[in-house]
């Protein structure tokens, strides 16, 4: 009843379902354990499938496939340390809210607990970060009409009202090779979630906050399209602080990219104090800004589609589930706008601080960090995307790119690591199928550098540009800078290394070269990947860049 047939027939069966409810991805990291799944996997016609040799890598990459689709990928690893691995990958998709078929292969129960060899305890493995976990046990022909059941359960959970991952456990008795027989029948399809319309009263409670006040909106990731909120912004007449992953950041007068700039100045930030903030998905990366916010008093209305409230400072005094377009629509009928001399002041400033940025930055002899980001940005062609990896490249994005309206800009800011990412943008570019860039620093680049394993074989246009300042250089604009002496700065968090980022990416087969000038950058873009670009940075100057800019915006606005 539980014979090798049977489980491949039981693999099978889960893998038509989750293709039935449009799965179409799966990464596999190589093992003997998980075999009847990774064949099931592999005959599935309709499923495109990625081997990664290295279980990090492997669920980062299927992380990123999930990011770019929104629709899960089912990742698969055998029994041990391999399934360990897969757990900061899990944690991102958990905070991130991306959806993840996340499959461990196991041992039976009878080799639980007595020194079997690849065996730990894989159950609840991933704790509180996955939506559901199930160890469906040895597969038994009795159980046959439940196992489309447990594939749609599993499905529901990871694409629910907080997408996210789950986790299944597949206990495999040897021997592994087995033949499937037929299926299941497939009942009817589960419904699609629906987003619930906005009630009455909550609207009408958001047009008392928000009608004819002085406000910002926030566009975080996972907010409105660009055209539903900057539709709402006219009708309002209020700024937009448009952090790039919330895709707003065009040329509107009224998406603001440098208020991050004008802020850090205490007399300058308190002409800019609204009355509300709205804010639509995450929080921006800018420290100066979110401090800004929270120490304005302004009451704050956060909207996301999740029933997950992301509020660090805890000033939020309203939180409404909805989708975000259509709730953009429905209070762009009905809300008063404030005067126009508000968005006036904003669209002045914004324009002076666009001005000083562009002198500074857009033609660079020799690039700097500020530089390097503004150009990969503005340098990838239309229908890109483009993966920012944490620590100073995603702030450099934040805070000195222009329009970034022709890309899609990804990021891993569910919990803000710098583990995985290469992979991450490996798994956009094969989910996205067209140019991917990556900007990243030297540090992130060397701790995911297995993702440039077996990459000029895999069809992803991914085009890394690795800004190596030869350490840690979010650390130089910290106080442990100035509090420590030097030598223990650079031992601790400085962290100088001796890797040659251009060797290494040659040791993988990935072309490589460095670039000086903005010419060279932009020049080096517009080849496609796989290929890998280094812009080398010195870390005190550019702690020297930023604050130059800043200045410029500052004496600008004045």
């Amino acid at each position: 009843m539980n014979s090798p047939d049977v489980t491949a027939t039981f693999c099978a069966t889960l893998l038509d379902e989750w293709v039935a409810l449009g799965v179409r991805r799966a990464v596999i990291a190589p093992g003997s354990r998980s075999t009847p799944m990774a064949l099931a996997i592999a005959a599935n016609p309709t499923v495109s499938v990625e081997v990664f040799h290295d279980e990090r890598s492997a669920s980062f990459a299927a992380l990123g496939m999930a990011k770019s689709s929104g629709v899960p990928t089912v990742l698969l690893c055998t029994s041990g340390t391999a399934a360990a691995n897969f757990h900061p990958a899990v944690a991102e998709a958990s905070h991130a809210e991306v959806p993840l078929l996340v499959l461990t292969a196991d041992r039976p129960p009878e080799l639980q607990g007595i020194g079997a060899a690849q065996t730990i305890d894989q159950r609840n493995l991933y704790g509180s970060a996955v939506r559901s976990f199930v160890d469906v046990g040895v597969p038994d022909d009795d159980d046959r009409a439940g196992w489309r059941r447990i594939a749609r359960r599993l499905h529901a959970m990871s694409t629910g009202d907080r997408p996210g991952p789950v986790h299944m456990n597949l206990p495999f008795r040897e021997p592994l090779l087995g033949v499937s027989g037929s299926l299941p029948e497939r009942g009817d399809e589960p419904g699609r979630r629906n987003h619930k319309p906005v009630g009455t009263e909550t609207l009408s409670r958001l047009v008392a906050r928000l009608g004819n006040r002085r406000g910002v909106i926030v566009a975080g990731a996972r907010g409105p399209t660009p055209n539903h909120l900057l539709a709402l912004a006219r009708r309002l007449q209020w700024p937009v602080l448009a952090d790039p992953l919330g895709g707003c950041r065009g040329d509107s007068a009224l998406a603001v990219r440098h208020a991050d700039a004008w802020l850090r100045d205490p007399d300058l930030a308190t002409r800019f104090v609204p009355e509300v903030v709205l804010r639509f998905g995450s929080v921006p990366a800018s420290k100066v800004v979110n401090s800004w916010l929270r120490d304005s008093a302004a009451e704050l209305t956060v909207v996301s589609d999740s029933s997950f409230l992301i509020d660090p400072d805890r000033r939020s005094s309203m939180h409404v589930v909805a989708d975000p377009d259509a709730l953009c629509t429905d209070l762009s009928s009905v809300v008063a706008p404030v005067d126009r001399s508000w968005s006036t002041l904003w669209e002045t400033a914004e324009e002076s601080a666009r001005v000083a940025v562009a002198g500074l930055l857009d033609d660079e002899p020799r690039l700097s960090e500020p530089g390097a980001a503004r150009t990969t940005v503005r340098e990838l062609p239309e229908g890109s995307s483009l993966v920012v990896s944490s620590s100073m490249p995603i702030r450099d994005v934040e805070w000195y790119s222009a329009s970034s309206a022709h890309l899609t800009v990804l990021a891993n800011r569910g919990v803000n690591g710098i583990d995985g990412v290469v992979s991450t943008a490996v798994g956009v570019a094969l989910s996205h199928g067209g140019p991917t860039g990556l900007l990243i620093g030297d540090v992130a680049f060397l701790h995911d550098s297995n993702g440039l394993i077996g990459l000029m074989d895999r069809r992803a246009d991914v085009r890394i540009v690795v800004v190596d300042n030869h350490g840690g250089g979010i650390f130089s604009f910290l106080p442990q800078r100035s509090s420590l002496g030097v030598e223990r700065f650079e031992q601790l968090f400085g962290t100088p290394h001796t890797s040659d980022v251009e060797k290494l990416a040659g040791a993988h087969g990935v072309p490589a070269v460095s670039v000086v000038s903005t010419r060279d950058l932009a020049e080096a873009l517009a080849l496609p990947g796989p290929r890998v670009i280094v812009v080398r940075s010195d870390r005190q100057e550019n702690v020297a860049v930023h604050d130059a800019v800043h200045a410029a915006v500052q004496g600008a606005l004045r």
